[in-house]
C-alpha cells in the first residue's frame, strides 16, 4: 500500500530529522509509531499523508512512485487515506453532522447522497444525540470521534491517527482503541502513532518506533 525506500527528510539547510527510513504499509495491517518526543513521528505521519515529500528517497503509494507523478494527481491518492490530528481541526461554526460530512460535500456530493451514510457513521461512534450540536459543547472524547469518523467519511483503505488518545481518560482511550480495531477487521489498514506504552499493551500489534531520526520495527 505504501513503501518507503531509503527516504530522508530535512527541513530548509537543517539536519535529517529522518533517515534512511526502509519498510511498507501493507493492506488490512494495524501498527503503532512510537518514539520519544522530538523524534519525528509527525513528519513521519505527514509523509505518509502526503503532504510533506522527503528530501530523498523513494515513497510508493498505492502502486505509483509519487516523485513522477505532477502535483495534481497526489489529491487523489491522499483521499485514499484518512487522517486524525492531534488537535482535531473541527470547524467551530458547524455542527457534528456537518463536519463529518465536510469531505464528501467538497468532493461535490449532494446530502442526498451521503446524510445516511453519515447519520449510521455517527451512530457507529456513539455521537447519534450529538450530530446536530457544535465543537465547543463536545467533550474533549465526543471531538476526538468527530474527527475519526470525519476520516473515515471517506470510507479510506488506510487511517492515520497522531497521538488520538493523548487527550482522553484511559477509559475513553481503550474504547477508542476498541474503534480502530474494529474498523481494520473490517479492512481498513491503520497506523497509530502514540508515546502511550499501556495502550500500545492492550493489542498484539507491529510497532514502529522512532529514535534519533531512525525507525525500528517489532513485529
Amino acid at each position: 500500500m505504501i513503501r518507503f525506500e531509503n527516504v530522508g527528510l530535512r527541513y530548509g539547510m537543517g539536519p535529517e530529522v529522518l533517515r534512511d527510513l526502509t519498510f511498507e504499509i501493507k493492506p488490512q495491517s494495524f501498527q503503532f509509531l512510537t518514539g520519544p518526543s522530538g523524534a519525528g513521528k509527525t513528519s513521519l505521519m505527514r509523509l505518509l499523508f502526503l503532504s510533506l515529500t522527503p528530501t530523498r528517497g523513494l515513497v510508493r503509494a498505492f502502486g505509483k512512485d509519487t516523485s513522477a507523478l505532477q502535483k495534481s494527481q497526489i489529491p487523489a491518492l491522499r483521499r485514499r487515506i484518512g487522517i486524525v490530528f492531534q488537535d482535531f481541526r473541527l470547524l467551530q461554526h458547524l455542527t457534528t453532522y456537518e463536519n463529518v460530512a465536510l469531505p464528501l460535500r467538497v468532493a461535490g456530493q449532494e446530502e442526498g447522497q451521503y446524510r445516511s451514510d453519515v447519520v449510521e457513521l455517527l451512530k457507529w461512534v456513539g455521537l447519534g444525540e450529538r450530530m446536530h450540536v457544535l465543537p465547543p459543547v463536545l467533550s474533549g472524547g465526543e471531538k476526538q470521534r468527530a474527527a475519526i469518523a470525519r476520516a473515515l467519511i471517506t470510507r479510506p483503505e488506510l487511517l492515520l491517527a497522531d497521538e488520538p488518545t493523548g487527550n482522553v481518560d484511559p477509559p475513553l482511550a481503550r474504547r477508542l482503541l476498541r474503534l480502530f480495531i474494529e474498523l481494520n477487521r473490517l479492512g481498513t489498514s491503520v497506523v497509530i502513532a502514540t508515546h502511550d506504552l499501556a495502550l500500545m499493551d492492550q493489542v498484539h500489534a507491529r510497532r514502529m518506533e522512532l529514535a534519533d531520526g531512525r525507525l525500528q520495527i517489532h513485529d
